[in-house]
């Protein structure tokens, strides 16, 4: 098949551009919204992450506070540096980047946050709202792939509200900010739900559930997990794989979850890793710290972004 390939940069420009608007707008409040990252030890993709970030943030002029703590921080270090941040009101957005080391616990950590200062929705109250529909922040990359999704609907005439009725979407990966808002998205939306994680795997079906996606979201933090021969004709891929590979001159790239080439053979659309889902997660984050603001705020108010 030719299949399309989805430009998540060329998507990103539109919702900055939309971004800025808002930005003027809050700062004609005298409202300064500004985004916190936490990053625990020395793992290249969440460094590539934060550092992307930073970029972003500065440049729409949003002020941007990176935390950097050592590989073997301690819990109570990592809840000190949480509870600073929640008490700086400089700070509007908090986001712990992943992977954690071993002796921290997503578990413990995320309860600390601020629920309106999480805007990746990971404390329970804000998960509790999101599953049930009425989120108060939508994380930044599910949020995402559903919007590149609306987005290649719409320029293909079907309609975003209806096109995923009764399709089977499958979400490879469970994690708290990433899988899990994926499966509450896609069942509000009247999908057939299907969720699998390395459990699929090890089990060897990963790819007999796979096989059945008519819309495919890849989030495992495995590059080059799933494989043309693991896809249907016509499926839509999403890939939100950030994994480090060194290539033949050991230089450090960034590739997916998918194995672009085969899958592309068979798919009708799909994303690319570096230039798809990264790029509009990285302004939908931005915009969730303005969103924080506006929250904390009770006196202003912006527009719904997508309807969610």
């Amino acid at each position: 098949m030719d299949a399309k390939v989805i430009d998540g940069r060329a998507v990103s420009r539109d919702l900055r551009a939309r971004l800025l608007g808002e930005l003027d707008a809050v700062r004609a409040s005298n409202v300064n919204p500004g985004l916190a990252s936490v990053v625990v030890g020395d793992d290249y993709a969440a460094h590539a992450y934060e550092r992307r970030l930073r970029r972003m943030a500065e440049a729409v002029g949003c002020r941007f506070q990176p935390e950097c703590l050592r590989g073997d921080a301690e819990p109570a270090e990592a809840l000190a540096t949480i509870g600073k941040l929640n008490a700086d009101p400089r700070v509007s957005g908090i986001l712990i980047l992943r992977p954690l080391p071993v002796q921290l616990s997503e578990v413990e950590l995320y309860p600390t946050l601020d629920p309106l200062k999480d805007v990746e929705a990971v404390h329970p109250a804000n998960a509790g709202l999101m599953a049930r529909g009425t989120p108060r922040f939508v994380p930044s990359t599910p949020a995402s792939c559903f919007w590149l999704l609306d987005d290649y609907f719409r320029h293909t005439g079907r309609d975003p509200k209806t096109a995923l009725r009764g399709k089977t979407v499958v979400i490879v990966g469970r994690s708290h900010n990433v899988g899990k808002p994926a499966v509450w998205l896609a069942l509000d939306r009247g999908a057939i739900v299907v969720s699998c994680d390395e459990y699929a795997s090890e089990a060897g079906r990963l790819a007999e559930f796979t096989r059945q996606a008519d819309v495919l979201i890849v989030a495992a933090g495995s590059p080059g997990l799933v494989t043309g021969d693991m896809v249907k004709d016509g499926v839509i891929a999403i890939d939100v794989g950030i994994n480090p590979v060194k290539g033949r001159s050991g230089q450090v790239h960034l590739v997916g979850d998918l194995d672009f080439g085969s899958v592309a053979e068979r798919a009708e659309a799909l994303t690319p890793v570096p230039g798809g889902v990264g790029p509009v997660t990285d302004v939908w984050l931005v915009r969730n710290a303005v969103l924080a603001a506006v929250i904390q705020h009770t006196t202003l108010s912006i527009g719904p972004w997508p309807a969610f």
